[in-house]
């Protein structure tokens, strides 16, 4: 694990280094957005709503919404500018039971590890919070926001909870609370031996997320069938050139079609990447078996190393070639 954060418990007058880590993690199977056809990553720029234009990281800011249209906007001074005494520090404030806290409060857990020489006085606070049998309700700053938290034990460790502030939950508002609704003693005494039936101990362990394994199924089978999509070099990132002549042409030649120029015919075909030459036998719809050797003498030493060195990649068939063999 890595550290995100570096301070100190102060706890009255004694003051505990430790660094925080993040106790949890998400188990879920993340997708990335792609091109159907050839599994290119799908990316988007950031681009001004007024102008058009794109931002680069350096030219954006914060901004609050006023309403009508107005906006606030904050700089880093701003922000260095704002009183977070707990930059550096986890201040306990006060100790609790626990039941007293409501767990619709809590968001993310931490564990605490001690720091240098710090290791007996945080044991030391550990062993008082386990004998008093409560928690200790602090404050910490974390990416910049000022946010409350408990320190309990967990498993010999300190693990640090922090928690909404009040003003964050919600109110429930829904229109049958004010209804005049009973429940008949039959119902309830049938509804608490249903509860007695199916009591028991809460063993996490015993529970799995079983969608996220029959999802992983389905792609570790797709995998092992090699129905997998390599996706291929995009033209913003080509492979060397053959003929750095005909690299400029092709060059000089895109530029004017990207300012809407129309590109000089030319007597002789420029393959200045095998992307290019896939392209363009994917338009005519015919798959010329002259066109295909002339690519395979052309692509790249770095190219053909690949392809002998993967039998699978040598196997893929494009969905460019496919619609060629289905008019042929």
């Amino acid at each position: 694990m890595r550290a995100i954060w570096k301070g100190a418990v102060s706890f009255g007058l004694v003051s505990i280094a430790v660094k925080l880590y993040s106790a949890t993690e998400e188990k879920d199977i993340r997708f990335h957005q792609v091109h159907r056809t050839d599994g290119g990553r799908i990316k988007y720029k950031r681009t001004c709503s007024v102008d058009g234009e794109e931002v680069t990281y350096d030219d954006i800011a914060k901004g609050y919404d006023i309403g009508g249209g107005e906006m606030v906007i904050l700089t880093d001074e701003d922000f260095a500018d704002l009183p977070l005494t707990t930059s550096r520090a986890i201040d306990v404030l006060q100790f609790v039971p626990a039941d007293e806290i409501d767990p619709i409060m809590f968001a993310k857990s931490y564990y605490l590890e001690p720091e240098g020489q710090a290791a007996k006085p945080y044991v030391l606070l550990r062993d008082a919070l386990s004998d008093a049998d409560r928690v200790a309700i602090v404050k910490i700053a974390l990416r910049q926001r000022e946010q409350l938290a408990t320190l309990r034990v967990r498993d010999d460790v300190l693990v640090l909870n922090t928690m909404l502030w009040p003003d964050e939950v919600r109110n429930v508002d829904f229109g049958f609370l004010d209804e005049d609704i009973e429940t008949r003693p039959a119902e309830l005494a049938m509804a608490s031996s249903l509860i007695d039936s199916m009591a028991g101990s809460f063993k996490p362990e015993e529970f799995t997320d079983n969608y996220r394994a029959a999802l992983q199924e389905v792609i570790d089978a797709k995998v092992e069938g090699r129905e997998v999509v390599a996706p291929e070099e995009t033209e913003e990132a080509p492979a060397a050139a053959v003929d750095l002549m005909a690299a400029l042409k092709a060059s000089v030649e895109r530029a004017k079609k990207a300012r809407g120029e129309k590109p000089e015919e030319r007597a002789e075909t420029v393959r200045a990447t095998p992307i290019s030459e896939a392209k363009s036998s994917g338009s005519s719809g015919k798959a010329a078996p002259a066109k295909k050797a002339a690519a395979k003498k052309a692509a790249p030493v770095k190219k053909a190393t690949k392809a002998a060195s993967s039998g699978t990649a040598a196997k893929k068939t494009t969905p460019a070639k496919k619609a060629a063999k289905k008019s042929a």
